[in-house]
């Protein structure tokens, strides 16, 4: 099994501090590298407090290019409906000539409507617009000249520049736990990037099989929180407290999306408070990375046994970088033993 580190964290939401953060991920990334993770993740997001200095996983894919050496260098995940598929080849291949050819792309259709304020017109079929770019997107990274509409409406075969050194664009499409994106992934021949939570270990095993009935050499990875302490009670005592605050931010962020609807209620304080802490509590149970080495080894064997090929840890839910860094060391010794 691959291990590897995903950026997905809460900020003030008063931007304070923004820089700094980018400093830590630079820091936590080149720490990465040179213990020898697989990839290091970063997302795209938009005007949300959960995400909120990750609004192109290419232009900090380009810095992370060039401030490490071998790490491969993935967004997690790139929202196609919100881009023309040229650009966003001509920029991924910018930065898979800076990383030597180290780049990998999970394709998502994109859920939140605040969103889509940059592409109002293609929130409503946003599925099939993501699962139909897959192909174009092989199409132009080869360098297969394609038509499109130029300024004047007139059809023009372009191919994009820069041409990128890898031959083949590394390709995941990214769950939120819909088995229709499973079986799709495995047609269209990706890889798939899915999360551990939001659902039981039986939902989770069947999804796979789901996928690997089509598709049995694709790369299954999961997301999942981390933080690798030198004990579980330290590790819990730990992270309880930015964990929490991320599942509010989230809860907050998933009330404001238009697309789940307008009938629900907004929740009370004391029933986020229950509703977090119940999160919370599950997380420890099942489906996290958040303990002892012998915790996190047991957890490792377990996704393993469910037939993940890859661990992207999660490591950036609140915790300082100091404390990340220490949990990726530990993390780093586990590594060795499921490679």
């Amino acid at each position: 099994m691959d291990l590897s580190i995903m950026f997905f964290g809460a900020d003030d939401a008063d931007g304070v501090g923004h820089a700094a953060k980018y400093d830590d991920i630079l820091a936590i990334a080149r720490e990465a590298d040179r213990l020898g993770f697989t990839a290091v993740w970063t997302p795209e997001r938009h005007f949300q407090q959960v995400g909120q200095v990750f609004p192109n996983p290419a232009v900090l894919g380009a810095a992370l290019a060039v401030a490490t050496e071998r790490i491969a260098i993935r967004a997690g995940s790139l929202v196609l409906p919100l881009h023309h598929p040229l650009r966003v080849v001509e920029d991924w291949a910018v930065v898979d000539n800076l990383s030597g050819g180290r780049i990998g792309l999970s394709i998502a259709t994109g859920w939140h409507s605040r969103d889509f304020v940059l592409a109002p017109d293609a929130f409503a079929d946003r599925r099939e617009r993501a699962l139909a770019g897959i192909a174009l997107l092989r199409r132009l990274w080869a360098g297969e000249a394609v038509e499109f509409a130029d300024g004047t409406g007139t059809p023009v075969a372009v191919r994009p520049q820069p041409r990128p050194l890898s031959p083949e664009l590394p390709l995941w499409t990214t769950t939120s736990g819909n088995p229709e994106t499973w079986k799709a992934a495995g047609n269209l021949r990706t890889n798939i990037l899915g999360a551990t939570i939001g659902q039981t270990r039986e939902e989770l095993a069947g999804k796979i099989r789901l996928y690997r009935d089509v598709h049995e050499k694709g790369t299954v990875t999961l997301m999942a929180h981390t933080y690798v302490g030198t004990s579980d009670e330290q590790a819990r005592d730990l992270v309880a407290g930015p964990l929490k605050a991320y599942l509010k931010s989230y809860v907050a962020q998933t009330a404001a999306n238009r697309a789940a609807g307008d009938g629900a209620r907004p929740l009370s304080q004391a029933e986020l408070d229950t509703l977090t802490e119940f999160a919370f509590r599950r997380y420890l149970t099942w489906g996290s990375l958040l303990g002892s080495a012998d915790t996190c080894r047991a957890s490792l064997a377990d996704l393993a046994e469910l037939g993940c090929d890859e661990v992207a840890c999660f490591v950036d839910f609140g915790l300082g970088r100091e404390e990340v860094l220490a949990g990726l060391h530990r993390l780093a010794e586990l590594r060795e033993e499921v490679s």
